[in-house]
């Protein structure tokens, strides 16, 4: 059995009664092997002609409209949920859940969690459909559950780049569910209440108190180092989901304000061999995905910073208010 429940029955389905003559594929990394595969199928069991997205795909954020307009009448984008974006071409959007069984990571989570009884609860799109199971099997032990809600996401749900379920949750620990250490990390700081991180693919559980800290201390040292730039780059994405054009003209003037030089750059691949040409900027502030500055930071030779980040530099924030970046996709941030 596959990991992913990859639905092609109801991909067929949608291709049939939109009678799509050519269908787009797009996939996250994790998930481009099974693209021939998939590919395969549909071309075996309709007349639709695939084209594969082979561009790199962070989420719903990135879907390939705009790429593959006028050349397919269909994109099927795995891997995330739709944001409330206004998408160029139809789009189905299938989750793509993983079919990993979480039962051997809750129970060994129970020590970890004998000292608290009210828990808030949250994982990532691949295990949304898991959520009712792992309530009832933590009320099951005693605890109360709390799935926390917002306009931009499932309820449960946090993204990358959104983690406004888990604001005001009124937990004594909050536990994720998923790989990976931007969300959990996000959580923490957006929450500042513990967070435990199950990873049920390799039954991995960690507290995120050490990780957290050490991230932090590697953005003081960013932080410290861009208070000596004079001039800046701020990078704008063209990913229609990234886009953050008003915020980065808003910090052009503030910069400028403070008798900085400032200079946008748009680009829809962001990288560290984008910005090598503009050896002149001695600092940059990073508008896109607000996990470009801290997921990638040793890639970059020169301070990648984040809106907020800039604050601090500015002292215009306190760095005991330090706070991670976010797009919030229901207010209109053009």
């Amino acid at each position: 059995m596959s990991m992913y429940d990859m639905d092609l029955d109801r991909v067929i389905r949608k291709i049939a009664s939109k009678d799509a003559q050519t269908v787009g594929l797009q996939f996250p990394e994790g998930l481009k092997m099974q693209a021939v595969q998939i590919a395969r199928k549909i071309e075996e069991e309709t007349d639709a002609t695939v084209i594969i997205s082979g561009d790199p795909c962070f989420g719903a954020c990135d879907v390939s409209d705009w790429k593959m307009k006028g050349s397919v009448d269909l994109i099927v984008h795995y891997g995330h949920t739709p944001l409330p974006l206004k998408y160029e071409v139809p789009t189905l959007f299938i989750e793509a859940f993983s079919n990993v069984d979480i039962k051997k990571s809750l129970e060994k989570s129970l020590e970890e969690l004998k000292d608290y009884s009210r828990l808030g609860l949250v994982t990532t799109t691949q295990h949304l459909h898991l959520l009712a199971e792992i309530k009832d099997f933590l009320e099951d032990n005693g605890k109360e559950v709390i799935l926390g809600s917002s306009p931009s996401t499932r309820k449960g749900q946090v993204l990358g780049c959104n983690f406004s379920s888990i604001k005001d949750l009124d937990a004594e620990i909050i536990l994720f569910i998923g790989s990976g250490n931007f969300h959990p990390l996000g959580i923490q700081m957006f929450s500042n209440a513990p967070v435990l991180a199950i990873d049920p693919y390799n039954n991995e559980i960690r507290r995120m108190d050490e990780y957290a800290d050490r991230i932090l201390r590697i953005r003081f040292a960013r932080i410290t180092k861009a208070r000596g730039a004079k001039k800046w780059g701020i990078i704008v994405s063209s990913k229609e989901g990234q886009y953050r054009m008003t915020l980065a003209k808003e910090i052009k003037r503030t910069l400028k304000d403070h008798g900085m030089e400032a200079y946008i750059i748009m680009a829809d691949h962001i990288n560290p061999d984008i910005l090598l040409p503009y050896m002149e900027l001695e600092a940059f502030v990073v508008s896109a995905c607000p996990r470009i500055a801290i997921d990638d930071s040793q890639m970059y030779k020169k301070p990648l910073l984040t809106p907020q980040e800039l604050e601090i530099v500015l002292d215009k924030r306190q760095w005991e208010n330090y706070q991670l970046d976010e797009i919030l996709f229901h207010e209109r941030y053009k």
